[in-house]
């Protein structure tokens, strides 16, 4: 094949190529951002289709889901033998210690993206189990909050927060920055057990908040710092924002779901809430926020249904709303945005994905 006819794609550098160039003091930071600008000016635009600033990878082929299958039935059937011999907290030292060897392979080598992250929450997974399970055997996942007052969390969040340290030098997985995070999150809860078990319960929604705004506070710090959305930063923000969106909408939402007032107000409140997500959302171009939210969306729209005395077809129309809303905001996410960023304050707003 000559040079001329060799298809762009096949000429094209990664942004992780030029990540490493500059890294290695190949190229400078200019000459780097100069060729990523070089290939955006050569880069026709399809039919004037929108670019779609959450793309990340999940899958190279089928290979990886093929090989994610296989590591599922390798790693529960170690578990199975492991566990009857070496008891709860060993099985999940050797599932744990499994998906590191695994990693070696699939993850340092192979580089394949679905076994890459299947192998990092089954090993976060095993180090927390493992631990807690070390403190508190008689409870499963160590989570015993009563009897050993959270300590068994607190311990195992760090530990697993160290550990995933550890598995981010060595494999650079995006997602493990999240886990990581999760497993203070974890901690961080365990830790108000302990302080104080009688508040526990009626602090728990508040923390989960704050802890829920730290995290996307973290993901935007990730987010702003790569606008163009081309290095391996824009991944661990989605995976941020995958942790965060929970933690916000649950504390947020749930309180309003089945408390003793009107159920009416109750859902207009929750609905006028997601609309208040939904803004976020489009304004920093992330949809995990509306995705964790859409539950929360449905019972409300549910609840105002049967006020409505059609209670006999409140799964399909809430199904039928909740779906055309989804594929609403699918269609014109790019034109809100472009109304909505304008809106922005202009430090943040040249900061963020650009509107298409």
């Amino acid at each position: 094949m000559t040079k001329s006819s060799t298809p762009p794609d096949m000429l094209a550098i990664s942004p992780e190529a030029l990540g490493a160039a500059v890294a290695s003091g190949l190229v400078s930071a200019d000459q780097a951002q100069g060729l990523r600008d070089l290939e955006s000016a050569r880069t026709p635009a399809f039919d004037g289709e929108p670019h779609d600033d959450e793309r990340f990878r999940f899958i190279s082929g089928f290979s990886d889901i093929f090989v994610t299958i296989g590591l599922g039935l390798f790693l529960s059937a170690l578990g199975y033998f492991s566990g009857d011999m070496v008891g709860n907290a060993g099985m999940f030292a050797v599932i744990a210690v499994a998906s590191w060897l695994l990693a070696e392979y699939f993850t340092r080598k192979q580089r394949m993206a679905l076994p890459s992250i299947v192998l990092l929450l089954v090993y976060a997974g095993a180090v927390f189990s493992a631990v807690a399970e070390a403190f508190n055997p008689s409870q499963s996942f160590g989570m015993g909050l009563g009897n050993h007052g959270g300590l068994p969390i607190v311990v195992a969040g760090l530990v697993t927060a160290g550990a995933t340290v550890l598995h981010y030098r060595r494999f650079r997985v995006p997602v493990t920055i999240a886990a990581g995070v999760a497993a203070l999150v974890a901690s961080a809860v365990g830790l108000l057990f302990m302080a104080a078990p009688d508040f526990a319960a009626q602090a728990a929604k508040p923390l989960l908040l704050a802890c829920g705004l730290a995290v996307f506070t973290l993901a935007m710090r990730f987010d702003l710092s790569d606008p163009q959305r081309q290095t391996r930063r824009t991944d661990i923000a989605f995976w941020l924002h995958m942790l965060a969106a929970p933690l916000i909408v649950h504390p947020l939402v749930s309180g309003l779901v089945g408390e003793g007032g009107s159920e009416t107000v109750s859902a207009w409140s929750i609905l006028a809430i997601f609309v208040g997500l939904a803004f976020v959302a489009l304004v920093v171009d992330r949809r995990a926020i509306l995705v964790s939210g859409l539950s929360y969306a449905g019972f409300a729209f549910g609840a105002l249904v049967v006020k409505a005395g059609l209670s006999d077809s409140v799964v399909p129309l809430t199904m039928l709303v909740l779906g055309a809303l989804v594929l609403l905001l699918s269609a014109g996410w790019h034109t809100l945005r472009r109304g909505l960023v304008p809106l922005v304050p202009g430090a943040l707003a040249r900061r963020l994905p650009a509107h298409t």
